[in-house]
């Protein structure tokens, strides 16, 4: 499907089973192609191609704990000290952005406490700025390079 992201350079193999994968840089190694996966992908080398968004700082699909249960967040970029920067969450493209979506990245960011939350489903592209001191947040108008935000 044609999303509104840059083309990636996506490395893809069809497994023994006949199921497409796709090579991802970020766990290294081949994993299912799916269409959130399509989107993770893609807006992942976005991040890193276009914003500039160090590699080695984005851990992809690791597990959190959210009231006393396990979850998996989707992808989370960490500033150099380790500490969280910007948590992802991806649908996909037929996945509509909804409330309940925005819900479900604020819960995993009760534990993560990033500053930045950005949500896409590769059609509409979100990115809001956390304020924990006045608890409100803002909606940026775009992504910002990385530099602007570990500024």
């Amino acid at each position: 499907m044609q999303l509104n992201l840059p083309d990636a350079s996506l490395r893809h193999r069809t497994n023994e089973t006949g199921s497409l994968e796709v090579y991802d840089v970020f766990r290294k190694k081949y994993v299912r192609f799916t269409p959130e996966e399509q989107v993770r992908q893609q807006f992942l080398h976005f991040l890193t191609i276009e914003k500039r968004f160090p590699l080695s700082h984005i851990s992809v699909e690791r597990r959190l704990w959210v009231n006393r249960m396990p979850r998996r967040f989707d992808a989370v970029v960490f500033r150099p000290d380790g500490s969280p920067l910007v948590l992802l969450e991806f649908k996909a493209p037929s996945v509509k952005l909804t409330q309940a979506v925005f819900d479900q990245i604020a819960a995993y960011n009760f534990v993560l406490k990033a500053d930045y939350l950005m949500v896409s489903n590769g059609l509409a592209h979100y990115c809001c700025r956390m304020d924990y001191e006045n608890h409100r947040y803002s909606f940026l108008e775009t992504i910002p390079d990385f530099g602007v935000l570990d500024a």
